[in-house]
C-alpha cells in the first residue's frame, strides 16, 4: 500500500507539474500574443492602436488566442515592456518600435529568447524579425518626389519634414531624393525633423519660414505633420507657398484635398497594416509558418482626383 501511494503521489506531482509549465502569460494555458506599441502621439498611431486592440479581440473571441499589449512613451521604456513580454513567455511577439536602432537589440532578446517576432511597420536594424509587415516607405518618398517634379515642373525650392530616427524616416527620405536625383531646378532648402507630431512641426516649420524667405512646396512624412506645416503657413501669412503634401490618408486630409486646400496630395500608409501583422502572429502561435517574410502595402498617391473614392466620412482616422 506504501509503495502504491508514492507512487500515485509521484504521478499526481508530475502531472501538476507539467501543467503549470503548459501555462503562458494568460495563466489559463491559451496560446498567447504580446504586442507592444508605441503610446498615440499622433491621429495615424491612435487608430493603429484602436486597430490593433479590435484584431487582437476579435482573434480572441473567434481563436481563443489571448493577449497582452503595451504602449511605450520612449526607446526605453519599449524596450522594457519587451523584455516584460519575454519574461511572462508568450508565445509570439509584435512589435512597432519606436526607433529602429535602439530597439534592435531587445528584438534580438526575442529572437534568443526562441519566440518568433513579427514586426510592425518600422524595421529593425538586424535580423531578429521573422516577418515584417509595412508599408511602401520608399514609394512614398518616390511617388511623393515625382509628383513635386511633376507640378513644380522640375524648378523650385523645396522644404522636406521627416520623422524620428527609424527605417520609415530613412526610406521615405531616400525615396524622395531619388525621385529628384537629375533635376537641378529643383533644391531641398530645409530638411528637419518634425517627430510625427502636429505641435513640433508648428514650431519646426515657424523657424524654417523665418529663415527661409522663399519656399515653392513641403513634403512632409506625415499627415500629422503636414496640418502643423499648415497652420504655421497659414499663421505666417506665406503666400509663395504652392502646396504640402503628406503621408498616411487621414480623413481630415482627404476633406482638405476635397476643399482645394493647401494640402493637395497624400500617398496612402494605412494604420490598418496592424492588424495584419495580429493575423500573422495568430497563425505563427498557433503552428503555421509564415507565408511570407515580409508583406508590403501599396503607397498610392491620393489627390483631387481620385480623393472622394478612398474618402470614408466615418472612418476614425
Amino acid at each position: 500500500m506504501k509503495k502504491l501511494l508514492v507512487l500515485s503521489i509521484a504521478v499526481m506531482t508530475a502531472l501538476i507539474l507539467t501543467a503549470c509549465g503548459d501555462e503562458d502569460a494568460s495563466g489559463d494555458g491559451n496560446l498567447t500574443i504580446g504586442i507592444s506599441l508605441p503610446s498615440a502621439t499622433h491621429g495615424w498611431m491612435g487608430a493603429l492602436i484602436d486597430n490593433a486592440e479590435n484584431q487582437a479581440q476579435e482573434i480572441q473571441e473567434n481563436e481563443g488566442i489571448d493577449y497582452v499589449m503595451t504602449n511605450a512613451e520612449d526607446p526605453n521604456s519599449q524596450a522594457n515592456d519587451v523584455d516584460d513580454l519575454i519574461n511572462q513567455d508568450v508565445d509570439v511577439i509584435v512589435l512597432l518600435p519606436i526607433e529602429s536602432a535602439a530597439l534592435s537589440p531587445v528584438g534580438q532578446n526575442v529572437k534568443d529568447a526562441g519566440i518568433p517576432l513579427v514586426v510592425v511597420d518600422r524595421e529593425l536594424e538586424n535580423d531578429a524579425a521573422d516577418v515584417v509587415v509595412k508599408g511602401d516607405n520608399e514609394g512614398i518618398g518616390i511617388n511623393a518626389g515625382e509628383y513635386f517634379v511633376d507640378q513644380l515642373n522640375g524648378n523650385g525650392k523645396v522644404v522636406e519634414i521627416t520623422g524620428p530616427p527609424n527605417s520609415v524616416t530613412e526610406q521615405r527620405g531616400s525615396g524622395f531624393q531619388e525621385a529628384m536625383d537629375g533635376e537641378d531646378g529643383l533644391e531641398i532648402v530645409a530638411s528637419q525633423d518634425g517627430d510625427f507630431s502636429t505641435e513640433t512641426s508648428l514650431e519646426v516649420m515657424e523657424n524654417i519660414l523665418q529663415s527661409q524667405p522663399e519656399i515653392d512646396a513641403v513634403f512632409t512624412q506625415d499627415d500629422g505633420m503636414a496640418v502643423g506645416v499648415v497652420q504655421a503657413i497659414n499663421e505666417a501669412g506665406r503666400e509663395d507657398i504652392q502646396f504640402v503634401t503628406g503621408a498616411g490618408g487621414g480623413k481630415d486630409i482627404f476633406e482638405d484635398i476635397q476643399d482645394g486646400g493647401l494640402i493637395s496630395a497624400t500617398f496612402l500608409y494605412s494604420p490598418a497594416m496592424i492588424e495584419d501583422g495580429i493575423k500573422v502572429a495568430a497563425d505563427i502561435a498557433d503552428g503555421s509558418d509564415p507565408e511570407e517574410e515580409e508583406v508590403i502595402l501599396e503607397a498610392t498617391e491620393v489627390n483631387s482626383d481620385n480623393v472622394d473614392e478612398h474618402y470614408d466620412p466615418d472612418s476614425k482616422f
